[in-house]
């Protein structure tokens, strides 16, 4: 892994923290897949990952609940040698009516090195780095970004298929309320692939096509000749009023199922970044499908991932390796 401990890697990525997809450049970007890489290609039964950590602390604050992203990132951590603090909204002194600036401050005097944030709210991530002393990484804010998961995507996507320039990518589903889609979005624009947006009108942005994106309302014309299906879950949570007329006519229509995955290309790619409502916007059996299913592949690159930001962001706080 040439490019851990190697002081001119950090030219890769000049940002203090990691708040979005939006604004990084391809290179920065392709910085931040290649390290990424190297940690995929690691043994993890193997325990042989530089503690590069150690000694620094790391506090997963997450205003929502979470089961992949804390703990993909409490393990990649862990295998940089790095304490683990993972802070819950449900007992914190946030539900006794702390403000989010009083958190601030008081998470600023624990003195973490990283700190890694969801909220419900887009821009309280933002907010928070303004008013910290370390490094902040966005564990997903509203329906903003959720910048490490389209990285997983987008190495699950390259390692698979060599590229993301020139490759047609259709994100379907609830667009509207993805934080994970225009990450996405940002990110494959940035890197060169084409992008395709399905949904009901319902779901989909306004002016969503300024993204650099094409919008289709019908999945069977959407899904023709694409390299990857990227599925996404209803986001019933941040819905007020009905947005589709059943689940059932939704499926129907917009779930994936091999009749519908048979009009792209033969070779194509389904992905989800999770959780998965099965029988909503993905087929049970699709999902399970290892020849073109890549979903388990998604959660085992976001440790890696998130090793290489924690890796990235550290860096500054570490002594240069010796000899250097």
């Amino acid at each position: 892994m040439t490019s851990l401990n190697s002081d001119s890697a950090n030219l890769g990525y000049r940002h203090p923290h990691l708040l979005g997809i939006e604004g990084l450049s391809a290179q920065e970007i392709s910085f931040l897949l290649d390290l990424s890489g190297d940690y995929a290609k690691l043994d993890p039964r193997s325990h042989s990952y530089e503690r590069l950590l150690d000694a620094h602390t790391v506090i997963n604050l997450f205003f929502e609940t979470s089961t992949r992203t804390r703990t993909s990132f409490e393990l990649a951590a862990k295998r940089l040698g790095a304490e683990v603090i993972n802070m819950s909204v449900a007992w914190s002194s946030i539900k006794k009516g702390e403000t989010l600036i009083d958190t601030a401050m008081t998470l600023t005097a624990m003195h973490p090195d990283v700190l890694v944030v969801r909220h419900p709210d887009s821009g309280a991530v933002k907010l928070l780095s303004e008013k910290v002393d370390c490094a902040v990484i966005n564990g997903g804010d509203g329906s903003h970004e959720h910048p490490t998961q389209a990285l997983l995507d987008a190495l699950t996507i390259r390692r698979r298929r060599g590229r993301l320039e020139g490759l047609t990518v259709a994100i379907c589903g609830d667009v509207m309320h993805s934080r994970v889609a225009r990450s996405n979005i940002h990110l494959l624009t940035t890197m060169g692939a084409k992008v395709r947006v399905i949904a009901p009108p319902t779901l989909l942005p306004s002016g969503v096509e300024s993204l650099g994106v094409t919008a289709y309302f019908d999945m069977r014309e959407g899904l023709r000749d694409v390299d990857i299906v990227m599925m996404l879950r209803l986001q019933t949570e941040r819905m007020q009023g009905s947005y589709v007329p059943s689940i059932r006519e939704y499926f129907h229509f917009y779930g994936l199922d091999r009749e519908k995955l048979g009009l792209a290309k033969p070779d194509a790619l389904v992905m989800h970044p999770g959780p998965m409502n099965r029988g909503v916007e993905i087929d049970s059996e699709l999902a399970d499908d290892i020849d073109r299913s890549v979903i388990r592949e998604q959660v085992e690159m976001g440790v890696a991932v998130r090793m290489a930001c924690l890796d990235v962001l550290t860096r500054p706080l570490r002594p240069s390796p010796e000899g250097a």
